[in-house]
């Protein structure tokens, strides 16, 4: 899949990333339930690797 963003855009995806991010490692500590834990273990992971393709979205966008 190939997704064509302004820098602006990126950022703010970036930005809404990180708060997610943040909000899910606390959520992963606070919960006590194995599988749902595991759940939000892998969400984390996805989304870490969309902000880590974006990483790099600054330099690319014209």
């Amino acid at each position: 899949m190939e997704l064509t963003v302004t820098e602006a855009e990126a950022t703010e995806l970036r930005d809404l990333l990180d708060g997610s991010l943040g909000d899910l490692s606390s959520e992963i500590a606070d919960t006590d339930n194995p599988s749902y834990r595991l759940t939000l273990k892998e969400r984390r992971d996805h989304l870490r690797s969309v902000r880590d393709k974006l990483a790099g979205v600054g330099q690319a966008v014209r």
